[in-house]
């Protein structure tokens, strides 16, 4: 396989860690493609990247960290509240910690590999997912509505979500139910799945949703693909089912992070 076509396995995934740590896939794909040219421009570093997955976000790490990127201009693009409200989060917060334990749950790196990507001691790692698990402990709560057709997997999130200190406003099975719930008790934070149980759309039913505002969003889905390539409802994060309860919770702690923690009114 060619490099061009290695990385071309990884964008996906690459788009969805850059729009997580930018809180914004605009600003997310700017630095992915800087990461590109780079690679194009440099052919040692082409070869670097061909090594292995974790070559290649190491690459954008590095150029994550130094900040000089273009992004698009205001001509060119409409910020939303959320995105305006992750900038300034950003501005403010060193995002390392946040790294860390993103590249181990969500893009699921081994220790020995995020060490590489971060340019850290795999010790480094521990403490800074350490730091990462208790700012999620610390994130104001909020209510949340949670759109699942697998009861099971319905309880579990009810169940984590409560755990976290969230009140549940309720739980959808389908497309109609989200909005009914949503219009009674409008919540915090959604997190939904993609395919429900009338064969309704949970890509459908957050587009309804975010009519009434920046509300942040959390796909829990067996179905990424649906997601991870074009535009998508803004603001959304990704988890894949099956999911370790910890991905949940970063994803959780990245959701309100970038978005807001409080229901409309």
């Amino acid at each position: 396989m060619s490099v061009s076509d290695q990385i071309a396995v990884q964008l996906p995934y690459l788009r969805r860690y850059a729009r997580a740590l930018t809180g914004s896939q605009h600003s997310g794909d700017a630095y992915v493609r800087a990461t590109l040219e780079a690679a194009l421009a440099d052919q040692p570093l082409r070869e670097e990247i061909a090594e292995s997955r974790a070559a290649l976000y190491a690459t954008f790490t590095r150029i994550w960290s130094t900040g000089h990127v273009e992004e698009p201009t205001a001509e060119l693009r409409s910020d939303s509240a959320h995105e305006q409200a992750a900038k300034t989060r950003l501005a403010t917060i060193a995002p390392t910690h946040r790294q860390a334990l993103l590249l181990t749950t969500v893009e699921e790196f081994t220790r020995e590999e995020t060490a590489q990507i971060l340019g850290v001691t795999e010790e480094e790692v521990d403490v800074l997912i350490a730091q990462a698990v208790r700012e999620i402990e610390g994130e104001s709560r909020t209510s949340v509505l949670i759109i699942e057709d697998e009861p099971l997997i319905s309880m579990q999130l009810e169940g984590l979500v409560t755990d976290l200190g969230h009140d549940v406003v309720g739980t959808a099975a389908t497309h109609a139910q989200a909005l009914e719930i949503f219009e009674r008790r409008p919540a915090g934070l959604v997190l939904a799945d993609i395919q429900l149980a009338d064969g309704s759309s949970g890509i459908d039913a957050v587009e309804d949703l975010l009519k009434f505002g920046d509300v942040p969003v959390i796909f829990v889905t067996a179905y990424p693909e649906r997601l991870l390539t074009g535009e998508r409802p803004e603001p959304t994060y990704l988890v894949t089912k099956p999911f370790q309860e910890t991905t949940v919770r970063a994803a959780i702690s990245q959701a309100l992070f970038f978005g807001s923690s409080k229901p409309l009114s």
